[in-house]
């Protein structure tokens, strides 16, 4: 039996929306019926993202925004409620690397890693929470990594990021939750993007030697995922970790 989610009439904003797993979850949320404003520093690939929802009659607008920067994470709440009127769903996807071994880790990378993937989940989150409170209804969805959950060589800086993440998903929605606002992480494990397009067949083999399913995930693998917090379905979910990476990290 399958289950469909129906987002009709709900507005989402989606940052990181330009590639990947940011691209899949605002076509999964257009195709349940959302509104999504899109969001992402690259406007030429956020523009095919929009292309993507609109040509599937699918509601969408492009907004060229830094996370890192408050200023932006406010335009993007201010462009959302004067194009709909209201702020449903967010998901604070917009991430980065700069990977390096913890001794040769320059200061600006470890700077920038954490004001996008950390500092950005923040600034779009107390972006939203005002227009939700007044809603007394909203689903934040923040993208960790289980990388945050384990560590790995030569992301410090991105393992502290997404280990951040999760902290700031529990503190939020312990503040939150009595305005009925839902707050949860997603944590993917590997899943095929143009990051792990590029690693070597050697790579993979070991990767899939540690997964039980036997496979990556895919963007649609996270954005499944997004659809359920995202939806009624999860009311009664709020400060949890899901982690979707085929039994890598149990």
């Amino acid at each position: 039996m399958s289950v469909s989610v129906d987002l009709a009439g709900k507005a989402a904003i989606v940052t990181g929306a330009s590639r990947g797993i940011g691209r899949e979850i605002a076509l999964a949320l257009a195709e349940a019926g959302a509104a999504v404003l899109c969001a992402a520093t690259n406007e030429a690939l956020l523009a095919e993202t929009v292309k993507a929802i609109t040509d599937k009659g699918g509601k969408a607008q492009a907004v060229k925004a830094d996370v890192a920067l408050a200023a932006d994470a406010e335009k993007l709440a201010a462009a959302a409620l004067a194009a709909w009127g209201r702020i449903d769903i967010l998901v604070n996807n917009a991430g980065i690397t700069r990977d390096n071994l913890l001794l040769r880790m320059k200061e600006e990378e470890w700077d920038q890693v954490l004001a996008v993937n950390l500092k950005g989940c923040f600034n779009c989150t107390k972006a939203v929470v005002r227009p939700m409170m007044k809603q007394r209804a909203g689903k934040i969805i923040n993208l960790s990594s289980v990388i945050g959950l384990t560590g790995n060589p030569g992301q410090a800086n991105y393992a502290a990021s997404k280990a951040g993440i999760i902290a700031l998903t529990q503190s939020a929605a312990k503040e939150f939750g009595s305005r009925n606002l839902q707050i949860n992480a997603i944590a993917p494990g590997f899943i095929t993007t143009d990051m792990t397009a590029a690693l070597g067949d050697d790579v993979k083999t070991k990767m899939l030697a540690n997964i039980p399913l036997g496979r990556l995930g895919t963007p649609r693998d996270v954005a499944n995922a997004v659809l359920f917090l995202a939806s009624g379905m999860s009311d009664y979910v709020t400060g949890q970790v899901i982690v979707v990476d085929g039994g890598m990290v149990m």
